[in-house]
């Protein structure tokens, strides 16, 4: 089991890899964690042990069936992932989840730009 140093280290990984990108902003989630927002557009947020994101269904449903996330843990009908962040790859793995929700946030602010999404 990871220690609380550890958990703690990362998600501080994560939130200095998504805090960094261009227009990203941190605030406290109002369930607890952590939130990063594009605009009004949420991110996702992150727990001490998970993160959760949302997507669209017919990503979610990829996400779960490659099993790089698992069905919300509240939610879990909805596009709403919950991610592990207990080990280095899970770690990678959510904050690829954050990039993915990101460039899908710029991409919906620039319909123009066709290669963002």
């Amino acid at each position: 089991m990871p220690s609380s140093a550890k958990l703690a280290a990362d998600r501080d990984a994560v939130h200095r890899a998504v805090a960094a990108w261009e227009g990203v902003s941190v605030a406290e989630h109002r369930f607890g964690g952590v939130e990063f927002r594009v605009g009004r557009r949420e991110l996702g947020h992150v727990h001490p042990k998970f993160a959760d994101l949302p997507f669209p269904r017919r990503v979610r449903d990829e996400l779960v069936a490659s099993g790089r996330a698992r069905p919300h843990h509240i939610l879990p009908d909805s596009g709403w992932v919950t991610v592990p962040m207990r080990t280095g790859p899970e770690v990678a793995n959510v904050i690829a989840l954050f990039r993915m929700a990101y460039e899908r946030a710029v991409g919906a602010a620039r319909p123009d730009d066709q290669s963002v999404g």
